[in-house]
């Protein structure tokens, strides 16, 4: 895919009004909707194989607990400054109690965090071990969450809050993982906000009107219904999208190909990745595209500024294994040292 060969020089020109909108992160307000899942990461050591069964024996190290799935978009956003209401269900559970705790302690508005005593937390406990002489790598993962959706009473409860609370929000954000917490009438009652910034998974018309959305390639493919394969079947989808979204923007996200903003006047901005030779996992790295470009655009950044604050934030949070979020201190430290590569 072809890119923009002036973008370097915009982006010199653009420098100090980036570093102006980061430092101003602090000032934005929003409310995140979104499925939330906790992230438990255990590690080990591996003493030696079972007598009972030919499996290694873990001696535990240490447990990492993260905010992860739509949790991820809201915690990125609160480790960016802003100030953050979170809309979604927590079971009655202790990982419910460990993600509430995570979230108060990084100063995150959790009243919308509604209990549902009948289905569990969503939790993803990842076990990793390594032994003297080798790398500590995944040996397994479990999965504890309900297949039945939330009741049509919690349901309820949930669209009440988003309807009370998505007007006063600077921007309202749909972190969609496919759990249950988007039916409906919460979908409904969170585009009573604006702007309105979706990351979901798949059924995006399902969010019609919605002012962005953000798939990943993927995701752009399995909505517009053909394969991304080139620059012309890349704008195809961008219009396909656009047209099906009825949005004002569509952000595809492309990995290493970087990203495509695409606006309903027309305008078409092609993103390089900022960041190719560091990139140890991309897990979550959605959702922090979404955090820096809500909280550029609603302080008055461009769509193609509010785009190229969420590509730089997400090219930090890539160098890290597992779940990870950055800093404004960090992108602005980033961006300078783009620049000064730039200039050599």
């Amino acid at each position: 895919m072809t890119f923009d060969p002036d973008f370097m020089p915009l982006l010199r020109r653009s420098a100090d009004r980036l570093l102006t909108l980061i430092d101003r992160f602090g000032e934005a307000q929003v409310l995140v909707v979104g499925d939330l899942t906790l992230d438990e990461f255990l590690t080990g050591y591996v003493e030696r194989i079972s007598r009972e069964a030919p499996v290694p024996i873990i001696r535990h190290e240490r447990t990492r607990q993260v905010p992860g799935g739509g949790a991820n978009a809201v915690y990125n956003l609160a480790k960016l400054g802003a100030n953050v209401q979170v809309a979604g269900f927590l079971g009655d559970d202790v990982q419910g109690l460990a993600m509430r705790q995570i979230f108060e302690a990084a100063g995150i508005d959790t009243t919308g965090a509604l209990v549902e005593a009948a289905r569990p937390t969503v939790t993803k406990t990842r076990i990793s071990a390594h032994s003297r002489q080798s790398v500590t790598q995944q040996i397994v993962r479990f999965d504890r969450k309900s297949d039945d959706p939330p009741t049509a009473a919690d349901c309820d409860r949930l669209a009440e809050f988003v309807a009370d609370r998505a007007p006063k929000a600077q921007a309202v954000v749909c972190s969609d993982y496919g759990d249950g917490v988007c039916s409906s009438g919460v979908i409904q009652a969170a585009l009573t906000g604006r702007p309105v910034i979706v990351d979901a998974q798949k059924e995006l018309t399902r969010y019609r009107g919605a002012t962005w959305f953000t798939p990943n390639l993927p995701e752009a493919e399995r909505e517009a219904g053909f394969g991304i394969t080139d620059e012309a079947s890349l704008l195809k989808a961008g219009a396909t999208l656009l047209a099906k979204t009825e949005a004002e923007y569509v952000l595809i996200t492309c990995g290493e190909s970087g990203m495509s903003l695409f606006g309903r006047s027309g305008e078409i901005f092609h993103i390089p990745a900022f960041n190719r030779a560091e990139v140890f996992d991309v897990t979550g790295a959605g959702d922090t595209v979404v955090a820096a470009l809500t909280l550029g655009y609603v302080l008055g950044a461009t769509p193609w500024e509010a785009a190229v604050l969420g590509n730089l934030a997400a090219s930090l949070v890539v160098r890290h294994i597992g779940t990870a979020t950055t800093s404004r201190d960090e992108m602005k430290r980033a961006l300078k040292a783009m620049l000064d590569r730039d200039s050599q």
